[in-house]
């Protein structure tokens, strides 16, 4: 049996590090329950969304390039922003005020489907999310994410995405610039790319967004995409 319930978890304002650690929490319980399936063959395992803000904080993925913070110790101090390394995928990135990060917790299997679709149907929850700000959002053949222009002089990204996946069920996820202070990313080649841009909805709009209507958007949508009842 496949349950395609998702637990939705708003975690509002928290450090990284407590994200991080809740999220780690909920993996090894969906795991723990697969690996006891010899024992119990029709235990079903859950399914977990959580949305976040963070505090201003510089993420290094598992295959990425410590060179691509441009920022030493006390300049990270200055601004005021902490730096992790981490096991998801991708290069480095930034979190902070006004951007919403979500930690889709799932098991693969509930939607049969593997890793590379996952990613896939992540960029389609932003790239319909943002559409309904009336916004374009694309994909780069070369790198998980969301993008105005892609392939233009103008290429910018709007929504990083990073994952990790351990017995098919995921953790990390995406980041989308919603009234993000864009200046962060001055001090990093985003995502290792040095000759592209970033953006925010705030940036594309000229004006604030409503940040909680973002996150109604972006959870139904997410919610349409893989076929699922957010609970």
């Amino acid at each position: 049996m496949k349950n395609t319930h998702i637990q939705f978890l708003d975690l509002g304002v928290c450090d990284y590090k407590i994200a991080l650690v809740r999220q780690e929490e909920l993996l090894k319980q969906i795991v723990s329950i697969k690996l006891d399936r010899d024992h119990n063959v029709e235990a079903l395992t859950p399914n977990f969304l959580l949305f976040v803000e963070h505090p201003a904080v510089y993420t290094l993925g598992k295959s990425g390039d410590e060179h691509n913070l441009l920022l030493n110790y006390i300049q990270l101090q200055d601004r005021k922003a902490a730096f992790y390394k981490t096991d998801r995928g991708g290069d480095i990135t930034f979190h902070g005020p006004g951007q919403l990060v979500g930690y889709p917790i799932l098991d693969l299997e509930n939607f049969t489907i593997g890793l590379r679709q996952y990613i896939y149907s992540l960029e389609e929850v932003i790239i319909q999310t943002i559409s309904m700000f009336g916004l374009s959002g694309t994909r780069d053949p070369g790198a998980a994410g969301v993008w105005l222009d892609e392939g233009t002089a103008k290429a910018r990204k709007i929504c990083a995405i990073g994952v990790k996946s351990s017995r098919s069920v995921t953790m990390h996820g995406f980041a989308l610039n919603v009234n993000t202070d864009l200046s962060y990313f001055n001090d990093i080649n985003p995502c290792g790319f040095s000759d592209k841009g970033v953006t925010s909805l705030q940036n594309e709009l000229g004006v604030l967004i409503d940040f909680d209507h973002v996150k109604a958007v972006l959870r139904d949508k997410f919610a349409a995409i893989f076929g699922a009842v957010m609970l």
